[in-house]
């Protein structure tokens, strides 16, 4: 059941992102996609001691395409890629194992994508203020949890 909901996530979020990258050729940039969409694939594929620290690689790519879209005003994307961050998060939260590789380095990733995301909602401009809070909400428990697990080592 649980490797089924995978499949569909991984499917729902390589069709989104696929839809993005169809348009970034026109511009000539692909705005970190294609780097997403590979990380995201190899983070689903991954063992699972290693998946904590690629979902917060996952998690802190995304929080910065964020920014860049709230930036450029797009606040439909933000809203999608927010989301994203969301369920990246709950992907950490759910899947730390005992034996996970690089914590410490997933906390300071989840660390820093909470900064800048507080930083987004801080300065206001973004209409989607309530899926903003509940992403820094998210956010801030698995920094939690990470922190728990790396003074236990």
């Amino acid at each position: 059941m649980r490797c089924a909901k995978r499949f569909v996530t991984t499917a729902i979020a390589i069709v989104i992102l696929s839809l993005n990258c169809a348009c970034a050729p026109a511009s000539g940039l692909d705005d970190g996609f294609t780097a997403i969409a590979v990380l995201q694939a190899k983070a689903d594929q991954a063992q699972p001691r290693d998946r904590c620290f690629l979902y917060a690689e996952l998690v802190s790519q995304m929080t910065e395409l964020a920014i860049r879209k709230a930036n450029s005003g797009d606040s439909e994307q933000v809203s999608k890629t927010l989301k994203l961050v969301n369920q990246y998060a709950e992907n950490i939260h759910l899947g730390v194992v005992d034996n996970s590789r690089k914590l410490k380095d997933a906390e300071m990733l989840i660390d820093r994508a909470s900064f800048r995301l507080k930083d987004l909602h801080d300065d206001g401009g973004n209409e989607d203020r309530s899926a903003l809070q509940e992403t820094l909400n998210k956010l801030y428990q698995v920094r939690t949890q990470l922190m728990m697990r790396v003074f236990e080592k």
